[in-house]
């Protein structure tokens, strides 16, 4: 059997169509649709599905609501993603298909930005989507580790982790313990799971702080550097490929710049592996 889980906070606009996405596809086995919410407002629109089953968490984060979620799922298998994304036709399947082989530990699925590539931020989002595509197939390829997407993925239950409350990002902490436990991570680039991307700059400082700030608070709890400055640095010259004129050029500038902005903040954060949730995840209202 599958679960396929749907994590949401404050999305009664978004979460129909996340539910409507997964219904839409063609799943073959047995499956249940777990929708974890702690807001009345979302929680009433999940419920307009029968198909649904649904939970009201206590409001404590997503890594509290995946708790939770995965104590009462049912299926062997578990599909994780959110109430702000929604996934496309066969993705699924593609991703079930793809993690019964008996070393593998999960399947990543292929974030596709829907955000406009004819404003900055749009182009930020859809260059930075297209290079994390093309590093997970090379590393398929080379037989190198790479890390699920949190914003669509498959992973055996057995393997699925006790999550610490306070993680920022826990696809990364899910995908250590996965190559902890001696499986596999492969990638399924047909698996496509829709994003909307922050379209302002606050907003995506706010997200980005979160996401790789959230790496270095995983190198505190368990001792192992996923993501750097120098790591991400290493790769810039790929994204000379996506230039086509001068405004891309200047905006990959920009883009160069705000990475260099942002890793400074990362750095400056200090005390994150002891604050509680609520006190260090911010909610970036531009995605809903």
């Amino acid at each position: 059997m599958i679960s396929i889980i749907i994590t949401s906070y404050k999305e009664p606009k978004t979460i129909g169509r996340a539910i409507k996405s997964v219904l839409n596809n063609n799943i073959k086995e047995e499956y249940e649709i777990i929708v974890v919410v702690p807001d009345e407002a979302t929680l009433k629109e999940a419920k307009k599905y029968k198909q649904v089953k649904t939970i009201k968490d206590k409001g404590k984060g997503k890594p509290a609501a995946l708790n939770i979620a995965v104590s009462e799922a049912k299926g062997e298998i578990l599909i994780l993603t959110d109430g702000d994304v929604y996934v496309g036709k066969n993705s699924l399947s593609q991703l079930v298909n793809k993690i019964k082989g008996p070393d593998i530990g999960a399947v990543s699925g292929r974030p596709v930005s829907i955000n406009l590539r004819n404003t900055m931020l749009g182009f930020w989002a859809y260059i930075l989507t297209e290079i994390a595509n093309k590093r997970r197939l090379k590393a398929i390829k080379i037989k190198k580790r790479f890390f699920c997407s949190g914003y669509l993925f498959a992973i055996k239950k057995k393997l699925f982790p006790k999550l610490p409350e306070e993680l920022l990002s826990e696809d990364g902490f899910i995908s250590h313990k996965v190559y902890e436990s001696g499986y596999k991570i492969i990638y399924s680039d047909r698996s496509l799971v829709y994003v909307k991307y922050p379209s302002n700059f606050s907003d995506w400082i706010k997200q980005k702080r979160r996401s790789a700030g959230g790496y270095k608070q995983i190198k505190k709890l368990i001792g192992v550097e996923m993501r750097s400055f120098r790591k991400e640095s290493s790769g810039a010259i790929e994204l000379l490929a996506f230039v086509k004129n001068l405004k891309n050029l200047f905006w990959l500038f920009v883009l160069f710049l705000s990475r260099i902005y942002l890793w400074v903040l990362i750095y400056k954060d200090i005390g994150i592996k002891n604050k509680k949730h609520d006190k260090i995840w911010l909610r970036v209202e531009s995605t809903k």
